[in-house]
């Protein structure tokens, strides 16, 4: 058994979540609750949740390091969540997990330019079929007739949110424990969300009173296992995995995703199938090709080109 099999079977269970999330928390918006709204849920729940295990295993946090906690429920909370929820509300549940596989290309990107990583041709060339398919594929939902294109740009929005998090979070997992770390990324992230002024107001009209059962199960699926769970599985394996190496995970999002939309069509639910297209396929086979470029092991032979 490979030393870290845990980790990596953590970060395939919260991706099997996530793959979920994309069919289940559209079926709540905006009928049952608008996307601001929604996230002030989650983030509320997942936060007293993270209190009440954090008091049991309390940890000092030093002054200095307040700052990255900060930026951390900034990029890793807030905006990736808040465009993420609004941004899956119009455009198709298969469209946003394909556009979240540009996330490893992204923390390349990044790490390049935060971290000063080198990296090689073959990852460049990869970041290039990677951007080409995922502007392609945006270009392509826009023509078949979704408001998708700005739902497209929103979750594209989030998946460089989400690399910047991964990025900023890996020095905190090394220093902290787990708890210690959610706990105050998702406080920070609840302070920004609660500021943002459409969030209580959306949350405020929803009648709770007067929920499905449906409609109950599916909150609290979404605050419990695609915020509270998953949250913790990626720290947990951050603590022994590279930022990159957590991000490629996100590749399995789309297979996930596509096998819930087939699931909730066979089981009478909501039907999504007609969101496949040859067009879509090709490009999420350009950001696959682009993706697999960027992860694949560099061997000896390669050129490195340094940092800037």
């Amino acid at each position: 058994m490979p030393v870290n099999f845990k980790s990596h079977l953590a970060l395939l269970v919260l991706n099997l979540m996530y793959g979920a999330n994309y069919v289940v928390a559209k079926g709540l918006m905006p009928n049952v609750i608008g996307a601001n709204g929604f996230i002030l849920l989650r983030v509320l729940g997942a936060t007293i949740l993270f209190w009440i295990i954090y008091a049991f295993q309390y940890q000092k946090i030093a002054p200095k390091d307040f700052l990255r906690l900060a930026a951390c429920g900034l990029f890793g909370v807030a905006i990736n969540q808040l465009f993420f929820f609004n941004g899956i509300m119009i455009t198709s549940p298969i469209n946003a997990p394909i556009i979240m596989t540009t996330t490893p290309i992204i923390v390349l990107v990044l790490s390049m330019l935060i971290l000063k990583e080198s990296t090689t041709k073959l990852k460049v060339v990869g970041i290039v079929l990677g951007t080409i398919g995922s502007v392609l594929f945006t270009i392509l939902s826009k023509n078949v007739g979704f408001s998708t294109g700005l739902g497209d740009v929103f979750i594209l929005i989030n998946a460089i949110s989400y690399s910047l998090y991964l990025v900023l979070v890996k020095p905190l997992m090394a220093k902290y424990k787990p708890f210690t770390v959610i706990t105050w990324v998702f406080t920070f992230g609840l302070i920004y969300v609660s500021i943002w002024p459409f969030s209580w107001p959306e949350l405020s009209s929803v009648q709770f009173d007067n929920l499905s059962i449906d409609s109950g199960l599916r909150l609290v699926f979404v605050v419990l296992g695609v915020t509270f769970i998953p949250y913790l599985l990626t720290v947990f394996a951050m603590k022994k995995l590279s930022p990159s190496t957590s991000s490629t995970y996100i590749y399995f999002q789309p297979i996930f995703a596509a096998s819930f939309i087939y699931l909730f069509y066979l089981v009478g639910l909501e039907d999504y199938t007609q969101d496949f297209t040859i067009a879509k396929v090709l490009c999420a086979l350009l950001i696959f090709a682009g993706v697999y470029l960027v992860i694949r092991p560099a061997n000896k032979k390669s050129r490195l080109i340094p940092p800037k």
